[in-house]
């Protein structure tokens, strides 16, 4: 088991300045797409795959706007014993086609001002990297911070 799992999220804004998230079917959360990075694929290719699967949506990946590494490792599931150390890549992405669509790992779909998306965007850690994207002025934001037993962030800085 390696590690540190990589992942890559997208906060993906239309030309109306409308932000895109999707709700997700497992947790009954909203937040903005993303998940793990598979063997073979780089940031871009994961993010681009992952966007489009949870939402239909086909993107332009733009600028890195938060890394974030959640340092907790807890009891693993499907024969796995423990998930190990995650580190996350957000960027900044927009729309260039696909037709919006629910998946197995969503139930709804939707455009959100960005203070409705702050408001529906519930998980702290989530909360906390979608803050990165509302204060990005041109260079990223680093978070550490720990998920379990309950949120606590650790280190919040620009790099």
């Amino acid at each position: 088991m390696p590690t540190h799992i990589v992942a890559a999220g997208g906060v993906v804004i239309n030309d109306d300045g409308k932000i895109l998230l999707v709700k997700n079917s497992y947790r009954g959360i909203w937040e903005y797409p993303g998940g793990q990075v598979e063997v073979g694929e780089n940031l871009v290719e994961a993010l681009k795959r992952e966007i489009r699967e949870e939402s239909g949506i086909e993107v332009e990946v733009g600028e890195l706007f938060c890394v974030a590494s959640n340092t907790c490792k807890y009891p693993g599931y499907n024969g796995v014993k423990e998930v190990p150390t995650k580190v996350m890549f957000d960027f900044i992405c927009k729309p260039v086609g696909g037709t919006e669509h629910t998946s197995d790992e969503t139930s709804e779909v939707g455009w959100f001002t960005p203070e409705e998306a702050q408001t529906l965007i519930a998980a702290p850690a989530l909360i906390e990297r979608f803050k990165a994207y509302l204060g990005y002025q041109g260079r990223p934001t680093f978070l550490s911070y720990v998920t379990k037993p309950e949120f606590a962030l650790h280190l919040k800085r620009t790099i």
